[in-house]
């Protein structure tokens, strides 16, 4: 009796289409080009990106600071909704606008795409939008990796990482040491949710509603459908930012709010013996503006003001402390950078907590 013959079992077969990654390739360079800047070397192909650090050689003491983040679960709702063109900026943002509080200027930037099923048009969408927070942000996409993972995540599913490598003088940065009692806190607006607390989000915002209920436009939004309002991108500070303090913005330090929101965020920029002190306002609500969809997802969750403040950015994408007498000179830098700064509280002694009044 023969013996069977082997049977013969293409790539293709189990999942995975090369020609169709080799497509997406071609679909992104384009994006991706618009974003290099001098120190790349050579492009996208290569096993590894080359980024020259020749123009910092004047540095006295060059820092190299890196980050590295996600979108969590804000994903799911792009899926759901089949909106993939803004996830890439945020993918961006919770990573450069990570490691802007020290002072470093994001270089470079790499993300990491895994997907259940490769189409190159869905990962131009995707790619598209980290390039553009690449430009906002005035760093160089050098690179990245698709990985289809058939039989591991639904067709359709998709996860996003991303990595940036930025650059500041020892001597200029900035940070918690530089912070005193007397600071003022001024706040930056956030454009709306950015990309934490969706877990809560899809829970009350989200489940049990249509495709169609979700586009369709609410009064208490202003006007605005829950689907555009949660999918709105991440603001990107780090360009602006990092164009004011080459302009002299005599900045103490930063605090990107993200996940635990401005209570467990702005303690990260202070030291241990000072506290800030954030005016929470009265029942109008606090001294600046909180967009509708905040508010809407802290009614629905029926959350108390100091749980929302932990999981919401309460309408503050980000935080600067300076000096009292400096507040004029950083809101007028800030505000040259297309800011809306306003201030949301003071620091005072204390143990390197967050308080409200």
């Amino acid at each position: 009796m023969q013996k069977d013959q082997a049977r013969h079992v293409t790539y293709a077969d189990a999942g995975v289409d090369v020609d169709e990654g080799a497509r997406a390739v071609e679909a992104i360079k384009g994006a991706v080009k618009a974003t290099s800047r001098p120190e790349v070397i050579g492009g996208l192909g290569g096993f590894g990106s080359c980024f020259s650090m020749k123009s910092f050689k004047d540095m006295e003491d060059p820092v190299l600071v890196s980050g590295t983040d996600g979108v969590g679960t804000k994903l799911a709702i792009a899926q759901l909704l089949d909106r993939h063109d803004t996830v890439g900026e945020d993918l961006v943002a919770m990573c450069v606008d990570d490691v802007v509080p020290v002072g470093a200027e994001p270089l470079f930037f790499l993300d990491y795409v895994a997907i259940g099923k490769l189409r190159a048009e869905h990962v131009a969408e995707v790619v598209g939008g980290i390039a553009r927070g690449c430009e906002k942000s005035g760093c160089a996409l050098v690179g990245g990796e698709m990985a289809e993972h058939p039989g591991v995540m639904a067709p359709d599913d998709y996860d996003l990482a991303g990595f940036v490598v930025g650059v500041v003088d020892r001597p200029k940065m900035i940070g918690p040491d530089k912070v005193r009692p007397g600071d003022v806190i001024v706040g930056l607006p956030s454009s709306g949710i950015h990309s934490n607390g969706y877990s809560l989000v899809r829970k009350v915002a989200i489940e049990g509603k249509s495709v169609a209920e979700l586009n369709e436009p609410l009064e208490e939004l202003g006007g605005e459908s829950i689907a555009d309002a949660v999918l709105r991108p991440t603001t990107i500070y780090a360009g602006g930012l990092v164009a004011a303090l080459k302009a002299g913005a005599p900045i103490h330090a930063m605090a990107h709010i993200t996940g635990g929101g401005i209570t467990e965020n702005l303690n990260r920029a202070l030291p241990a013996n000072v506290d800030a002190v954030v005016d929470r306002g009265g029942a109008d609500g606090p001294a600046w503006d909180v967009p509708p969809i905040i508010d809407y997802c802290v009614r629905a969750a029926n959350l108390t003001p100091d749980e929302a403040y932990k999981t919401f950015n309460m309408g503050v994408g980000m935080s600067v402390i300076c000096a009292p007498d400096d507040l004029d000179e950083v809101c007028e830098k800030l505000s040259d950078q297309g800011f809306a700064p306003f201030v949301m509280g003071e620091c005072v002694e204390g143990e390197g907590k967050v308080v409200y009044r």
